[in-house]
């Protein structure tokens, strides 16, 4: 774990390559050592139907959320955090030169307890 899932409308396909900025996302959240690499899930959700502000079609959005299991420190879960706000948004800064998005991110804790996990990943990394 952890798992990033990005919500994007969809408005910011024509504007941003998704699974540059997964890659991206992944890229940056490897060299975090609050975030072991097998582990790394990054995925993009294209979302239709959505209002926001004053209800102009022309805005967009981009919503990240993590999912960690618990147990970091606050002070590691926010230079995590902020890390990873910051190669999003170097990534979407071009798009967001010349349009009008709105960039969001949260850090969510899983508890252990109701979340089991199994995999087969890390059998195959190189």
């Amino acid at each position: 774990m952890p798992h990033f899932h990005i919500e994007y409308s969809g408005n910011l396909e024509p504007l941003v390559d998704m699974a540059g900025l997964c890659e991206a996302i992944r890229a940056t959240a490897v060299t975090i050592d609050a975030f072991p690499m097998p582990g790394v899930r990054v995925r993009a959700t294209r979302v239709d139907h959505y209002a926001i502000a004053d209800g102009n079609p022309a805005h967009g959005f981009v919503d990240i959320t993590i999912r960690l299991r618990a147990g970091r420190p606050p002070d590691v879960k926010a230079d995590a955090t902020q890390r990873i706000f910051d190669a999003a948004h170097a990534f979407l800064n071009p798009a967001m030169a010349s349009h009008s998005i709105a960039l969001s991110l949260e850090m969510r804790d899983i508890d252990p307890a109701f979340s089991p996990k199994t995999g087969t990943i890390r059998d195959h990394l190189e």
